[in-house]
């Protein structure tokens, strides 16, 4: 049974014929070839050259006509991977003409394992001859493997030696006499299917509810669902409902999550409810386990993929449910390269498959509500704690009526609740969203400040590892022992907190605390993170300090007591989401405290007490807030009620830049419902060596925006150094 919508038996493309491949390149499109003498169809992958060499790409159709037949290079040996599906060639086509991006840089992210396009190779296992040469050397070892392997199905090498207690070498030696022959065994699955008959965890009412109309969508065609629940609320539960009935009707499932590598919890929950492990999909995996995922998802034996943003691009033999975990958070943005966002993209594959897509969280996007509020999407509520559990008690600190002492980052109030959870046997965490000991070292002296020299940002101390690095080109020094400006020696300060400063300063205070360092320095891949994660779920762990990814949705029964240093980051400077996201991330740590049993405490250090987003932390107004930000984002035009583009040209020489950027600008398009400000410098206005230009493209709804930059683009021919990167909804403005 499939559940894509395009099924349909792509047609015979016989010997002699032309057609056009797509290869993953960033080329302007598919090249035309001749069929050679074995027939293609739509979606094979094949080996044709490319000036003097040979590259694997996809049968993308009928030859486009503009290169003489005569002068078409024949296509070359077909690969034996089952064919690309109509609807991962859809999509690719569809993410490239909505990004702008070249349809093979598209591509390159489905082929992104060139080794899974070969056969598998089956396991080598050794088989008794029947009768044994005649002039075999008998001798007692060999009489045990000889024994054995009449005995026993085909063995490996070292299994067989293992089962006849010799040494390989035995085992070896009777292959080279020939009274053993290697076999191929064929490849074992390299996931097992969920067990569907396993009872899952008694859900609530509410629960219950959501759950039946997310298994009721499963199976009727393209919907999508934002399953909109508080922290805590079971939302993974509910959703497991809904994978189990795409999987219970022969299709398969796939879940993104903002942080595959941190998701530790998550798979021990699928585990519990289903038996076994998914399939996993992300940057951490060796090259043989990508190379299995590829191929068990092309062959529809990976019945459930977990896996971060990328894993959209897989080819899915019968995709049947696509669901979209923390669908707010920014991780799903991808910025280099294909610039997209998973969580639309996501539900543009569904819709191409004519499936379901569920988008979860405690803190939906604007985005999503705006759909819903249109009747895109149908919204299910879950308003309460799981298990009677209840919400956080959520306090703002007000720093200038309770200041920490000089020099340090707790206040009173926060030192006094974080006491009190010790001494109740409880656990606590401190959140700060900025790595490293301190944001910025500066001279006593003359005021210089170290800054990367590559790119426009400060050096950030990181003093466990005893290096000042930029956390965007990663160059990295040790601190100087005198300023390069004023030649002062032992000059420098370090300004500001990072994370390292705050547990500096909780260990100083708080002695013989059990204290942990939760960053993306410190939790270096998915192995490190679990870790991590079973010691605070375990009480190994009293005091947790970390960044951002401490509220990626864990469960910490024990854990009563959350700070947070400096709440107002995040709230200033020229992002149009500053609010909303600092309002999602803000509410994400909270809802770390008081899952269980024990209530749950909040303490939001700021300066900034009645700012709305403060105001609707403390008393719980989520969706006012949300309604107050809609309602000034239609009033500017802004999205999601008008749309934006960003153009961010870049290069080596300013002077060539700021002259083609000129040129550009002369030629931007002009009319109603549209506007372009710029150039400008980008904030971050050298970036790794490469001096950077914005543009910013706003215009109404009915705008066709992709058109209108294609046409402008086209206009000016781009100068060698310089890259012209464009941005369909840009989520950032760096």
């Amino acid at each position: 049974m499939s559940f894509d919508s395009m099924t349909s038996t792509p047609p015979i493309m016989a010997p002699g014929t032309c057609v056009a491949v797509l290869l993953p390149l960033p080329l302007a499109g598919a090249y035309d070839y001749r069929v050679g003498d074995e027939p293609l169809r739509p979606g094979d992958f094949v080996e044709v050259p490319l000036g003097r060499r040979v590259q694997v790409g996809v049968v993308w159709g009928e030859a486009k006509g503009d290169v003489a037949e005569a002068k078409l290079r024949p296509v070359g040996r077909r690969l034996a991977a089952l064919p690309l599906p109509e609807v991962s060639r859809a999509f690719v086509d569809w993410v490239a003409r909505y990004t702008l991006a070249p349809a093979g840089a598209v591509l390159k992210m489905t082929m992104s394992v060139p080794a899974a396009l070969e056969p598998p190779r089956g396991l080598a296992a050794c088989r008794r001859v029947d009768p044994p040469p005649a002039d075999l050397r008998a001798t007692p070892a060999r009489a045990k493997v000889l024994a054995a392997a009449a005995a026993l199905p085909p063995l490996t090498v070292a299994d067989l030696a293992r089962e006849a207690g010799v040494g390989i070498g035995v085992v070896r030696g009777l292959v080279e006499a020939k009274a053993l022959e290697m076999v191929e065994l064929p490849t074992p699955p390299a996931f097992q299917r969920p067990d569907l008959e396993r009872p899952g965890p008694s859900l609530s009412p509410g629960q219950r509810a959501a759950a039946d109309a997310l298994v009721a969508a499963v199976g009727s065609g393209f919907s999508v669902q934002l399953l909109d629940g508080v922290t805590g609320s079971g939302k993974t539960e509910v959703y497991f409902e809904a994978v189990a009935a795409a999987v219970a009707r022969g299709g398969q499932a796939l879940v993104l999550l903002p942080e595959i590598a941190l998701s530790s919890q998550w798979l021990e929950r699928f585990t519990r409810r289903f038996g076994v492990k998914p399939a996993q999909w992300h940057s951490e995996l060796g090259d043989a386990r990508r190379r299995d995922t590829w191929r068990a998802v092309a062959d529809g034996s990976a019945r459930v993929v977990v896996g971060a943003r990328s894993a959209l691009f897989l080819p899915f033999k019968d995709l049947a449910l696509i669901v979209v975990d923390e669908e707010h958070d920014g991780a799903f943005k991808q910025e280099d390269g294909v610039s997209y966002h998973a969580r639309d993209m996501a539900v543009v594959r569904a819709q191409l498959g004519a499936i379901p897509a569920v988008l979860a969280s405690a803190t939906p996007s604007l985005e999503s509500f705006a759909n819903v509020q249109a009747g895109r999407y149908v919204r299910l509520h879950l308003p309460d704690r799981h298990a009677g559990a209840q919400m956080p008690d959520i306090q703002a600190v007000d720093l200038r009526r309770h200041p920490p002492p000089r020099g340090q980052w707790l206040s009173p109030l926060l030192v006094e609740a974080l006491e009190g959870a010790f001494a109740a046997g409880e656990q606590a965490m401190l959140y700060l969203n900025r790595r490293g000991y301190a944001p910025l070292t500066l001279c006593r002296g003359c005021g210089h400040r170290l800054q990367c020299p590559h790119c426009t940002a400060w050096l950030v101390e990181h003093r466990s590892a005893g290096r000042l690095i930029c956390h965007h080109c990663g160059y990295r020094i040790r601190l100087p022992e005198k300023c390069p400006h004023c030649e002062a020696v032992d000059s420098f300060a370090a300004c500001g907190p990072g994370v390292e400063r705050v547990a500096e300063e909780a260990e100083a205070r708080f002695p013989g605390i059990r204290m942990a360092v939760m960053t993306s320095d410190t939790c270096q891949g998915p192995h490190a993170a679990a870790e991590l994660v079973r010691k605070v779920a375990d009480h190994e762990i009293d005091l947790l300090v970390g960044t951002q990814i401490v509220a990626k949705g864990y469960h910490f029964p024990m854990l009563t007591v959350v700070g947070v240093v400096d709440a107002d980051l995040g709230l200033e400077g020229g992002d149009l989401r500053a609010g909303e996201r600092t309002l999602q991330l803000l509410s994400q740590v909270a809802g770390r405290a008081g899952r269980a049993e024990r209530p749950g405490r909040v303490l939001l250090q700021t300066y900034q007490p009645d700012h709305p987003v403060m105001r609707a932390l403390r008393s719980g107004t989520r969706d006012a807030f949300m309604a107050r930000e809609a309602e000034a984002r239609r009033d500017c035009a802004m999205p999601p009620y008008g749309r934006l583009a960003a153009l961010i040209l870049s290069g080596p020489d300013m002077g060539v830049l700021d002259g083609f950027a000129a040129r550009l600008s002369r030629k931007a398009p002009v009319g109603a419902g549209i506007e372009v400000l710029g150039p400008a410098p980008a904030p971050m206005a050298l970036l790794r060596g490469r001096h950077r230009r914005r543009f910013l493209v706003k215009a109404v709804r009915t705008v066709n925006l992709q058109a209108l930059l294609r046409d402008w683009l086209g206009r000016e021919e781009v100068p060698g150094g310089v890259r012209v990167q464009v941005d369909i909804d840009p989520y950032s403005f760096f």
